[in-house]
C-alpha cells in the first residue's frame, strides 16, 4: 500500500507522517511531499524510526513523484488558521492550493482515495470533485473530507465530562467541519444522559474547538497534533478497508445523495473501493432537528463557493 501526504513538512503533516511510519501495515510505503525544502529532511529524520515502512521525501513545486502510485492520499497542504481568523477566511489561499493538488491527483493517481484535511473543507472538497470531473475522473466513493477530529474532540469532550474511558465512547458527528455545521448527536450516545445546558455547551465546545487550540496557542498555531492524529486514524480507516478488512465504518463528508446538501459529513462504510455505502445518522432531538435545519443555508453556500471558485 502506498500512501502519500501532501503538505508533510507542516504542523499537521509532520504529525500524520509520524504516526503513518508507525502504524502502516509492514510493507508499506509513505511518500511525503511539500513545497518547502525541507520536506526531504523530514523523511531522512522519520526514515531512522525502526518500523517496516519505506519513506521518500519530495519538494518543489510539483508533487507528482510522490502521487504516482498512491493508493491513498492524504492532503493538508495549505495555510493554518491564525487567531481571529475564521475557517472561511482561509478560503482565496487554499481553495487555489487545492485545485492545482487535484489536477495532479487527476493526472498522477485518479483512482487512489483522496482524504482531504485542508481547511475549509465545506468548500476544498467541492473544489477537488469539480476538478475531477472536469478531468473526466471524478470518482464520489474515493473521495472525503476528513472530519474525524470533530468526532475525536467529541469523545474526548464526553468523557471528560462524564468520567468515561474514552476510548470506549462513540459520539456521532454529521453536517459539515467548521462551526454551526458541525453537529454532534449527543442523543445517541450510549451509556450517558445529559442535561439540556450540557448538550448545549457541549455542542457549543465541539464547534469552537478549533478556535480553542488557535488561541491557546497564541498566535503560534492552529490544531495540528489532533489533526494529525484524526486523519491517521482516517487513513489506517482506508488501508485497513482497502485491503479487505470487513466493517469499517468511519464519519466523513461526502457527496452522499443527502437530502441536505451535496455535500455531507454521515456514518460512511469503507470498503475494497472506498465508500461501499453511506449509512443514515439516525433519528434526531429536538434540539439537534432545529440546529440542522438551521445551519443548512451555511453549508449549501460553502459548497457553492467551491463551485463557483473552479468555475470562475
Amino acid at each position: 500500500m502506498k500512501v502519500a501526504v501532501i503538505g508533510a513538512a507542516g504542523g499537521i503533516g509532520q504529525a500524520l507522517a509520524l504516526l503513518l511510519k508507525n502504524r502502516l501495515p509492514a510493507g508499506s510505503n509513505l511518500a511525503l511531499y511539500d513545497i518547502a525544502p525541507v520536506t526531504p529532511g523530514v523523511a531522512a529524520d522519520l526514515s531512522h524510526i525502526p518500523t517496516p515502512v519505506s519513506i521518500k521525501g519530495y519538494c518543489g513545486e510539483d508533487p507528482s513523484p510522490a502521487l504516482r502510485g498512491a493508493d491513498v492520499v492524504l492532503i493538508s497542504a495549505g495555510v493554518a488558521r491564525k487567531p481571529g481568523m475564521d475557517r472561511s477566511d482561509l478560503f482565496n489561499v487554499n481553495a487555489g492550493i487545492v485545485k492545482s493538488i487535484a489536477e495532479k491527483v487527476a493526472e498522477c493517481c485518479p483512482k487512489a482515495c483522496i482524504g482531504l484535511i485542508t481547511n475549509p473543507v465545506n468548500t476544498t472538497v467541492p473544489i477537488f470533485a469539480e476538478v475531477m470531473k472536469k478531468a473526466g475522473v471524478y470518482d464520489k466513493t474515493k473521495l472525503f473530507g476528513v472530519t474525524t477530529l470533530d468526532v475525536i474532540r467529541a469523545e474526548t469532550f464526553v468523557a471528560e465530562l462524564k468520567g468515561k474511558d474514552s476510548r470506549e465512547v462513540r459520539v456521532p458527528v454529521i453536517g459539515g467541519h467548521s462551526g454551526v455545521t458541525i453537529l454532534p448527536l449527543l442523543s445517541q450516545v450510549q451509556g450517558v444522559e445529559f442535561s439540556e445546558e450540557e448538550v448545549d455547551a457541549l455542542t457549543r465546545r465541539i464547534q469552537n474547538a478549533g478556535t480553542e487550540v488557535v488561541e491557546a496557542k497564541a498566535g503560534a498555531g492552529s490544531a495540528t497534533l489532533s489533526m494529525g492524529q484524526a486523519a491517521c486514524r482516517f487513513g489506517l480507516a482506508l488501508v485497513d478497508a482497502l485491503q479487505g478488512k470487513e466493517n469499517i465504518i468511519e464519519y466523513a463528508y461526502v457527496e452522499s445523495g443527502s437530502p441536505h446538501a451535496t455535500f455531507f459529513a454521515q456514518p460512511v462504510k469503507l470498503g475494497k473501493t472506498g465508500a461501499e455505502a453511506v449509512l443514515e445518522y439516525g433519528k434526531l432531538s429536538s434540539y439537534e432537528q432545529t440546529a440542522l435545519d438551521g445551519m443548512l443555508e451555511v453549508l449549501q453556500s460553502d459548497i457553492q463557493a467551491g463551485i463557483d471558485f473552479t468555475q470562475a
